[in-house]
């Protein structure tokens, strides 16, 4: 099978040829500079120094297709870019000074090359009024996606892989988290939910003019569509089941709603930790994929149980452990694992192998070898 059609089968809840290996090219899938060039160093392969989004800060690799075709990625991404106004000013800032991008928040470097979202540039607003009279992004500018058409046709023409749409939108909760800072946010929440709801809407709509103008230019040639919202941390939900119902459950329906008016890609949506309590609610708006299966956060960890629950109406893409495992175990453990999740996940289709988000600085390049070599072997005994 190609690529895209082994993705395909799969998304169809179909089995493939062997697991579909989803890595790099999303921020939800990538792979950290540091740990992308160990890996080009271990295959004597050249390590470009390009990012995905050309986001230094993010730190995020964008591979070469040397390395995702030696990784057996059997997806590739089309990514908006920011205004060409954002990558004039980060060029010509002082060295190390803060990035700030097309929304006026931005982040801080904390260590040599390392960034840290710690620029809120609505902590002080207090009223409405104060949302409205924000100088919020142009979502219209054309240099946003100027690039896409371009991109996604030759992906499709080439049709080996599946094909991937990744706007870098932060979704209403995390982009509200970097326009107030987390505690304010909650704050906001648990005491002017009128405010945080105000927010929310306000940034669903940017959203919605970005992702319109991503999928006109994208048109019919992807076949998912990544989205997102960090709703967990490690044993528990960011804010109660009540606040996520009331405040932004209804935000995510209409915007996966609006992406079903423009496109037949399936809805990808990324949200870390432990979210099970929400997996029936995603299940409704009409998530199609859940990434990234935190299998090491609480009750994700009970693969079996959301395979038996939810393995009929999702798609699961993801949960490699990226803790402990992929950062801190042998090449060996790492094979068990993947051999662990796979039996529980693949059975009937319905799972595409990742890495739980992004493939930290921390992982050896033999680890991450050994995650996708185990996933191809596992083909060969299966058939």
């Amino acid at each position: 099978m190609t690529g895209r059609e082994r993705v395909l089968t799969t998304l169809a809840h179909e089995e493939p040829d062997r697991v579909p290996i989803i890595i790099g090219g999303t921020n939800a899938t990538g792979i950290k500079m540091k740990a992308y060039r160990a890996l080009c160093a271990k295959l004597g392969m050249q390590a470009e120094a390009r990012y995905i989004y050309d986001w230094p800060e993010l730190g995020t690799a964008l591979p070469s297709e040397e390395a995702l075709e030696r990784l057996g990625a059997d997806s590739r991404s089309v990514l908006d870019r920011f205004p060409a106004f954002v990558y004039e000013r980060a060029r010509n800032r002082p060295p190390h000074a803060d990035f700030i991008d097309d929304w006026g928040g931005g982040a801080r470097e904390i260590a040599p090359g390392s960034w840290y979202p710690g620029i809120h540039p609505l902590a002080e607003a207090a009223s409405i009024a104060e949302l409205e009279a924000y100088p919020w992004p142009d979502m219209d500018d054309p240099s946003r996606v100027a690039h896409v058409r371009a991109g996604a046709r030759a992906l499709a023409t080439d049709g080996q892989h599946a094909v991937i749409g990744c706007p870098w939108l932060l979704f209403p909760f995390e982009r509200a988290q970097a326009m107030r800072g987390l505690d304010t946010l909650l704050m906001d929440i648990a005491a002017e939910p009128e405010f945080a709801s105000a927010l929310f809407w306000k940034i669903e709509g940017l959203c919605k003019t970005l992702m319109g103008h991503f999928l006109d230019e994208a048109g019919d040639t992807i076949d998912i569509i990544k989205i997102g919202d960090d709703l967990g941390m490690q044993e528990n939900l960011l804010i109660s089941p009540a606040s996520y119902r009331n405040l932004l459950k209804p935000v995510h329906a209409d915007f996966i709603q609006f992406i079903r008016s423009r496109t037949k890609a399936k809805v990808l949506f990324h949200t870390d930790g432990d979210v099970f309590d929400l997996v029936p609610d995603l299940v409704e708006i009409g998530v199609d994929i859940l990434n990234p299966i935190q299998s090491g956060a609480g009750r994700m960890s009970d693969l079996a149980l959301l395979k038996r629950e939810f393995g009929k109406s999702l798609v699961f893409c993801g949960a490699i452990d990226t803790q402990r495992i992929l950062p801190y175990g042998s090449p060996e453990e790492v094979r068990a694992e993947v051999g662990r999740v796979i039996d529980i996940l693949a059975p009937g289709g319905g799972y595409m192998l990742a890495a739980v988000h992004t493939v930290m600085d921390e992982v050896p390049p033999e680890n991450l070898l050994a995650m996708v070599d185990a996933a191809r072997e596992l083909e060969s005994r299966h058939h």
